[in-house]
């Protein structure tokens, strides 16, 4: 087994070895993975936090040894930018942007000076709401986890992980964790809504905030009404989508 960690802003990771397919997820500045196959360009990875598996371009590969793998994991101290966006200085003071939620490790593969804001605790539950206004107005991008660029899977993904707190990567994924609730009034702001697809599929997921509203990406970031039947826009004076289910994860 090979392993490799993201010394990049952002990586796309697609489904298959192109770049015209689909986008599945990203890797953000920090983040390491196992790679489980390599070709001439490009090679199949799996990430740590989430275990999605996908594929990168051989020429954003960064291997690192298994020792130092190894060292990450057993690391707890983990930290994570909380600013939209900041730098890293190498030893030649070349700065690289990173984004908010980009992972910051003390290993030999990450030889970085940072001087921005980090959270490394895992803090209360009234602070996800607070991150999740940082993203308000990213565009909606399929398998994207930036302010750049984000699905409503990687909003949730990103406000929590960056307050301390592991969601997986997919809504359908992530409507399996946490304990869920019989009716909206029963949530509480930072709670996780999930919606359904005319196929009774969980393809979508919002975060509760007071006053029966909820955060998440249609189009883009954006706040909307929550009732028992699910987001309503008061914009196009219509439903988008029907409520399945509440889980508090926190």
């Amino acid at each position: 087994m090979q392993y490799g960690i993201c010394q990049l802003s952002i990586v796309p990771v697609r489904s298959t070895p192109d770049e015209a397919s689909e986008l599945i997820t990203q890797l953000l500045f920090g983040e390491h993975y196992k790679i489980l196959e390599c070709r001439k360009n490009w090679s199949r990875i799996k990430t740590v936090a989430d275990k999605c598996e996908g594929w990168i371009m051989n020429s954003q590969l960064v291997f690192i040894p298994e020792e130092e793998f190894n060292a990450i994991q057993a690391n707890k101290k983990s930290k994570h930018v909380s600013q939209l966006v900041s730098f890293v200085e190498d030893s030649n003071k070349i700065l690289t942007p990173i984004l908010i939620g980009s992972c910051l490790f003390e290993t030999p593969s990450l030889p970085f000076d940072f001087d921005g804001n980090l959270s490394g605790e895992i803090n209360t539950k009234e602070n996800l709401v607070k991150t999740a206004l940082l993203y308000l107005n990213s565009p909606e991008l399929k398998g994207g986890k930036s302010p750049f660029g984000i699905d409503s899977a990687g909003l949730s993904q990103m406000v929590y992980q960056i307050n301390g707190y592991h969601l997986l990567r997919t809504a359908e994924t992530q409507s399996t964790q946490g304990t869920a609730l019989s009716f909206v009034e029963e949530s509480e702001a930072g709670d996780l809504a999930f919606f359904d697809n005319a196929q009774g599929e969980i393809d979508h997921v919002g975060i509760i905030m007071e006053n029966n509203h909820v955060i998440h990406v249609n189009g883009k970031v954006r706040i909307d009404r929550l009732d028992h039947t699910g987001i309503f826009n008061n914009e196009l004076r219509t439903y988008t989508h029907q409520l399945r289910v509440i889980k508090k994860i926190v």
